[in-house]
């Protein structure tokens, strides 16, 4: 497809880390690598599943992170800045400059978290404009073409599939290793399978380095790599020197300056959970201090601007910094994240913006840096007059938060942020309209004083706009007209459809041998094509296997119980968009693989 572009050139170790830090972001060297002003390279970073209280920045004295910390005082930081309640949602509006039910994306699996084609990414303006684009670790919107990184505007990738590794979306080598599928994982490399050696963590910030080293000593054009580290998201899995280092670990939420009321007592599981993503947590900080060693000795530091930021809440119960909530809610807790943009010499040291922004503002801005005029509908703005300093705040404005499981529902996990005031709908339908909470976060920044019954006018007013904004987003084209995986076609070949991608009731159970679902595709060649079926484990009985696809509909016997895959092979489908499934039927029970392999003969 063709897009509108219009290019204007224009803890342990802290006392030993932090000055060595320090050091490194105030250093300068000789033989700096030129570019042009206003063409920096863009270094985006994003954590998933670390909330806002996960730094010591925001009053946690538990946890190391002096990297982070030291970036933050450096750098201009937007506070309050906002995402998604989940991850997928966040990715797709991080990409677009769009909320993402614009983009086809809905929810984090169940087939929700596949992206719209028709969608212009940050990566593809970008890249027809000069840069060289790279995306590393956790994509999460769509494995398989048109969807896959390198279909939506990345030259290089290195990523895991589905939405964690080892999850049943996720690689059969990782998911079928449920205890260690963070070492040694298998990923994939601009649509090839690899394996790595070693931590994810530490894989994917070997492989970010490894990048800009190639780019440094192959290319005079900036680049912009997306690096989104899957940790701390589960399974809570990490090297043994992180663990050790929280083993003994316990706090209370007495133990904090500023934990409101919002942390309850830890649970033995909570605490347990807490060591372990405070341990995953060091481990990105310490990397991230490698990263950042690697722009100071190629002397690009003072042409790089790097962006951190994190996904959503904590998915666990710890601190959050006395905000309410966690991932999934619309409450601060699972929606408000730290955000902070360093660019040495460009933008002001330790400097925090007030005026509340979001992941939808993140391309617009990241464009107007790079001084990109791009045509395209976004629902952000460009905060640069904000990181400038040559304004305070931009004109208010709404901004919408909403997620459920499967497609929204009015008031269900919604909310709308306009001025001071939050309107937060956590009910259900049919429940009357005082059970929304109104929240004035200036004077409540914690959400304890619901205000609708005092100020009914304001409630009723942002009311109305969650109805405009509801009945307008579930329209959207990409919703209705979902994204579709192709078969038949140069570009991949095999095509896998994972459980991540699948869709139906039952495909909610996911990991259960009950699970049950179907995939929505588009068939571009009759075929012949062989497909094959992949269980966990081999088949319990004889019985036979069948593949579904629109109304065409195949099967063949077996009776080998020693195998956990199967074959059927130079099947024809007809061309065009329907539905795809695949089971094992054995004395009456019905069996649902891990995941189906299509494979177009003689391309």
């Amino acid at each position: 497809m063709e897009h509108n572009y219009i290019y204007l050139k224009g803890m342990k170790t802290q006392a030993l880390i932090l000055p060595i830090i320090f050091l490194f972001l105030y250093g300068c060297g000789k033989n700096q690598k030129v570019i042009s002003p206003g063409t920096p390279n863009i270094l985006l970073i994003m954590t998933d599943d670390q909330g806002y209280g996960d730094l010591g920045l925001h009053g946690n004295p538990f946890i190391r992170t002096p990297v982070l910390d030291s970036l933050a005082s450096l750098s201009t930081r937007i506070d309050p800045f906002y995402v998604c309640p989940v991850c997928a949602p966040t990715r797709s509006s991080l990409m677009t400059g769009r909320y993402h039910l614009r983009t086809g994306v809905y929810d984090t699996y169940n087939g929700g978290a596949m992206m719209s084609t028709d969608e212009v990414t940050i990566a593809e303006v970008l890249r027809e404009n000069g840069y060289q684009t790279a995306m590393i670790g956790k994509w999460h919107l769509g494995d398989a073409y048109p969807m896959r990184p390198m279909d939506q505007g990345f030259q290089y990738y290195l990523a895991h599939k589905g939405g964690g590794i080892g999850q049943p979306g996720d690689d059969f080598g990782n998911f079928t290793r449920p205890d260690s599928s963070y070492f040694n994982p298998f990923l994939w490399e601009n649509g090839k399978r690899v394996r790595k050696e070693g931590y994810c963590s530490d894989i994917f910030t070997d492989q970010a380095m490894e990048f800009i080293h190639r780019h440094h000593r192959e290319s005079d054009d900036p680049f912009f790599l997306y690096l989104a580290y899957n940790a701390p998201h589960t399974p809570l899995q990490l090297p043994a020197a992180y663990e050790e280092e929280y083993r003994d670990l316990v706090y209370d939420p007495e133990d904090f300056t500023t934990s409101g009321i919002n942390l309850r007592q830890m649970r033995d599981r909570d605490m347990e959970d807490a060591r372990k993503v405070y341990g995953m947590v060091s481990n990105i900080d310490d990397n991230l201090g490698r990263l950042w060693n690697t722009l100071r000795e190629l002397n690009i530091e003072e042409n790089t601007l790097v962006v951190f930021l994190t996904d959503n809440g904590p998915q666990q119960q710890r601190y959050t910094a006395g905000l309410n909530g966690k991932k999934g809610s619309v409450l601060e807790g699972g929606i408000r994240v730290p955000c902070f943009f360093y660019w040495k010499g460009s933008l002001e040291k330790n400097r925090i913006i007030r005026y509340p922004s979001a992941h939808i503002d993140m391309m617009p801005t990241l464009l107007d840096i790079a001084g990109i005029q791009y045509a395209g509908n976004m629902d952000g703005t460009s905060l640069l007059p904000l990181l400038r300093g040559e304004k305070e705040e931009l004109e208010e404005r709404s901004l919408y938060f909403g997620w459920a499981r499967g497609y929204p529902q009015r008031y269900t996990n919604m909310a709308v942020h306009r001025g001071p005031y939050k309107l937060v709908g956590l009910t259900e339908h049919g429940e009357p309209d005082d059970h929304l909470r109104l929240f004035n976060l200036e004077d409540d920044p914690y959400e304890l004083n619901n205000l609708s019954g005092d100020q009914p006018e304001i409630r009723d007013a942002l009311k109305q706009e969650i109805d405009s904004w509801y009945e307008d987003i579930i329209q959207s084209p990409n919703l209705l007209d979902p994204p579709r995986m192709i078969l038949g076609s140069v570009e991949e070949n095999p095509v896998i459809l994972g459980r991540n991608d699948w869709k139906g009731p039952k495909a909610t159970h996911w990991s259960s041998s009950d699970a049950f679902g179907y995939w929505d595709v588009d068939v571009k060649d009759s075929g012949p094509y062989d497909v094959r079926l992949v269980y966990r484990d081999p088949f319990p009985h004889e019985g036979k296997a069948f593949i579904r696809v629109g109304v065409r509909q195949y099967w063949i016997t077996n009776q080998d119980t020693s195998i956990s895959e199967i074959t059927i092979p130079a099947v024809h489908f007809d061309p065009g968009e329907q539905i795809l499934e695949g089971w094992y039927n054995s004395r009456g029970e019905i069996f649902t693989p891990i995941y189906i392999e299509v494979f177009k003969k003689d391309l």
